[in-house]
């Protein structure tokens, strides 16, 4: 019975600490000696071993009939997750990258209502970006849990507006949104990246739209919709889960046409998923850079902040929000689409300052 190979990073460390040792991460300036290595069949079964790179070979040959299928998958997981990162628009992936987020939206769970005004959601955009983000992700359409669909022609009236403005001024745009009209008319109007939280299924000519731009590409994995993504989530294993579907997805999209280095992936926090669903993915993201492209991770002012604290409302969420960036970091994570680019900054320098002292 065929059975599938996923590794998984331990414990990934600095690697101007220990030059030489263990096989970079990705990129990011990470490494790791040490991998969590999982098998699943297809009757769901999951064998998990924790071995060092030394050890891994010999564990796939050993008292496995398919050792040798095994290593092959190995061979090229290893690859996968040690190789550097093709630049994402034009942005280098050895670094972390902040994308700030522009709702133009009346009803977003932390900002809804914020910047419905055209003026006044360029003007917070640019000082994201005088701030230090090096993309602005404009979205005219709620994603919450709940939230109802919007006609694409009141997305396009409220992104367009925006994301010329944005990109006319010289900043990196991308488009928050499922729907194919408005990526084609935010592309029109200067949009540099389509993000979309459907990762290109939820229609049918988006996928044909972003090849025919050439712009890259962040999949996102939701679970049902916004409407029914919150009632009784559940998965055989989720980081498996999830890690199926994006790869599934990178593949679909690379058969389209879309060049690998111009895709990325988001493990969809909070969309269609518990607390400890959320939890499990946040501990294990390192695992996703075997997908071979970079990650994004999205949970900034997000509920189960607020959960696993004292209930505050999303805006005195920010260090929640920060404690997710680090999370991020210490497993080799690109790119981090947040509320607050200034404090998430700041954090950053910080805590690779820290990292990088000795």
């Amino acid at each position: 019975m065929p059975r599938k190979l996923y590794l998984r990073p331990l414990e990934p460390f600095a690697s101007s600490h220990n030059a030489g040792s263990g096989k970079p991460l990705a990129g990011s300036g990470r490494a790791f000696a040490r991998c969590e290595v999982s098998l699943r069949g297809q009757d769901g079964e999951i064998e998990t071993e924790k071995l060092s790179l030394e050890q891994l070979t010999g564990w796939c040959l050993d008292d496995h009939q398919d050792g040798s299928d095994l290593t092959a998958k190995l061979e090229a997981s290893l690859e996968s997750l040690s190789a550097a990162r093709q630049p994402f628009s034009g942005l280098p992936m050895d670094r972390p990258q902040v994308m700030g987020i522009v709702n133009v939206t009346p009803d977003s769970f932390s900002d809804g209502g914020d910047r419905l005004d055209a003026g006044k959601a360029i003007a917070d955009g640019l000082e994201m970006w005088n701030a230090g983000a090096t993309i602005l992700d404009v979205g005219g359409e709620s994603t919450r849990p709940g939230a109802e669909p919007v006609s694409e022609r009141d997305e396009i009236a409220r992104v367009v507006p925006v994301v010329r403005g944005l990109s006319d001024a010289g900043a990196r745009v991308s488009i928050d949104t499922r729907h194919a009209a408005v990526m084609r008319a935010a592309i029109e109007a200067g949009a540099d990246i389509v993000n979309d939280v459907t990762a290109l299924e939820g229609d049918p000519d988006s996928l044909g739209v972003v090849a025919a731009s050439g712009k890259p590409v962040v999949l996102m994995h939701m679970q049902g919709d916004p409407r029914s993504m919150q009632k009784n989530p559940d998965y055989k294993d989720v980081v498996l889960d999830v890690f199926d579907y994006l790869e599934e997805r990178v593949e679909a999209c690379i058969e389209a046409g879309i060049s690998g280095d111009a895709i990325a992936v988001d493990v969809g926090i909070g969309f269609g998923k518990s607390i400890q669903h959320n939890l499990r993915l946040l501990d294990r993201l390192a695992a996703f850079h075997a997908i071979g492209v970079p990650i994004l991770l999205g949970l900034s002012r997000k509920s189960f902040i607020g959960r696993l604290s004292r209930g505050e409302a999303p805006k005195d969420r920010l260090a929640g929000s920060l404690a997710g960036v680090a999370a991020g970091l210490s497993r080799g994570v690109q790119i981090f689409r947040v509320h607050d680019v200034a404090e998430t900054l700041q954090m950053i320098a910080v805590w690779q300052a820290i990292e990088e002292s000795s």
